[in-house]
């Protein structure tokens, strides 16, 4: 795949960039060594007056960087915008709380035989990025804030669809003043991924992207015991129950599913209603997704843009295609609109039955499947029949059901009466094949640090001890 900013709006090609040299990678790795050599050794105070300095500029040109993402991968420029304005917030949350999130913990000393014992967070040294197109933004500032408030220094693979983010993300942090070799951006195609990865002056990695990506990075970074944090695909349940306000589950799910015109790993994707709501959900759920507006992700008015890439539409197409063409019932969209660009219209599909690669297979983009539920344990039993486990979303008003679903969906977050949404305040992950470890909060700034165990002891007790053993 070319590395190239092509407008999924036109199908125009904005720009092509030339991959780096071989050796244009090396100097960035040397770069990356020897930058946090020093780099670790600075204060809190001084990463944290960069990160907020960033956060700065974020807000200066939000205008800017979101019309730039709009042009790479077409999500509205209303989302852009908010997405400009989370990386500012996560970059401020974690200046204003990496140093606690990170002090030395006392542990017993009396119990293991010391005069002081602790656990100090200390960073671990260049880490790889390997980041998606949908939150081209985002998605890296979720590793790379907590990473660079640690001490870590960053090189960023991102796809090659947003070249210009990934551009922009080095510009960013070096203007903000971090140091030569803090965050640097490889232009490199997938299949120079390995090298890099397999490469000593690289300590670890962190993939968001696809369960086949996932799996050749964690086996690629196992051959060579390096830490690996993965955040892969999902299939996220949208469970709603009799007690729920079925008018706001309707319009939460509509927008949901149609989040980042459908290509979001936590989007509400497979819709479970329960068999006594299940006509009124379908006849809100539908109305509301056929109300979406589809066109100009630069027009203040739309919902949805087209998706990311002519791929991407096409695939859309022939999920959908095989669902109907095995029974499915569309009940609303089911075509891609004629038009230049990527676009498919939001649609719901319903009569899923399990041949159709649509009830076992992530679809990205704005298409919703719905499942009737005879009871509680049916709808868990749904949702839980996925080899992902990324998020989960529950609809109801019954406390004992609030207590069944967070305790019994298979997923690393679950939402009961809202929309599963990624913060900085908290842990970001999955289980399954959504992948492992995780980011955000005080968990993901932990991801990538060595949590070292210091023992001191009495000198003269120390000695004794020492020549004994």
């Amino acid at each position: 795949m070319p590395i190239a900013t092509v407008n999924p709006a036109t199908g125009e090609t904005v720009k092509t960039y030339d991959e780096m040299s071989d050796a244009d990678v090396d100097r960035c790795l040397d770069a990356a060594a020897a930058g946090h050599a020093s780099y670790r050794l600075t204060s809190f105070d001084d990463r944290a007056a960069w990160l907020i300095r960033a956060a700065a500029i974020l807000d200066d040109e939000q205008e800017r960087v979101a019309t730039m993402m709009t042009t790479e991968m077409g999500k509205t420029l209303v989302a852009a915008r908010q997405e400009v304005a989370k990386c500012a917030t996560a970059c401020r949350y974690y200046a204003e709380n990496g140093r606690a999130f990170l002090a030395d913990e006392r542990g017993d000393a009396a119990a293991v035989g010391a005069v002081n014992a602790y656990v100090s967070y200390q960073p671990l040294g260049p880490v790889l990025a390997i980041m998606p197109w949908n939150f081209p933004l985002w998605q890296v500032m979720r590793f790379a804030a907590p990473a660079l408030m640690a001490g870590n220094v960053g090189l960023l693979k991102h796809a090659s669809n947003v070249p210009q983010t990934a551009l922009f993300l080095q510009d960013l942090f070096a203007r903000a003043g971090f140091p030569d070799g803090a965050f640097q951006t490889l232009l490199i195609g997938s299949a120079r991924v390995e090298p890099v990865l397999r490469d000593n002056r690289v300590v670890a990695a962190t993939l968001t992207g696809s369960g086949a990506a996932g799996q050749s990075v964690a086996a690629i970074a196992g051959s060579v015991v390096k830490k690996v944090v993965l955040e892969l695909g999902g299939s996220d349940p949208f469970i709603v129950m009799p007690s729920a306000d079925l008018p706001e589950a309707a319009r939460v799910g509509a927008f949901a599913r149609c989040l980042n015109n459908g290509q979001s790993c936590i989007a509400a994707k497979r819709f479970i209603a329960h068999e006594s709501i299940y006509d009124d959900f379908t006849r809100l759920f539908s109305e509301q997704m056929a109300a979406k507006v589809v066109g100009d992700p630069m027009r203040e008015g739309t919902d949805v843009g087209p998706l990311a890439s002519e791929q991407q539409r096409d695939t859309i197409e022939r999920l959908v295609a095989d669902a109907v063409a095995k029974g499915a019932k569309v009940l609303c969209g089911g075509a891609a609109p004629d038009r230049a660009g990527f676009y498919y219209e939001p649609t719901v599909l319903a009569e899923i039955t399990p041949e159709m690669r649509v009830s076992h297979e992530e679809v990205f983009g704005p298409v919703a499947t719905l499942h009737r539920a005879a009871d509680i344990d049916a709808a868990i039993d749904l949702a839980n029949d996925s080899e992902y486990g990324l998020g989960a979303n529950a609809w109801t008003n019954d406390e004992q059901e609030h207590a069944r679903f967070t305790r019994d969906l298979a997923a690393g977050m679950v939402f009961i009466n809202g929309n599963v949404t990624s913060y900085p305040q908290l842990p970001f992950g999955g289980v399954k094949h959504s992948g492992h470890g995780r980011e955000l909060s005080f968990d993901g700034i932990r991801e990538f640090c060595n949590i070292k165990t210091i023992w001191i002891g009495e000198h003269h007790r120390q000695t004794v001890t020492s020549a004994t053993e």
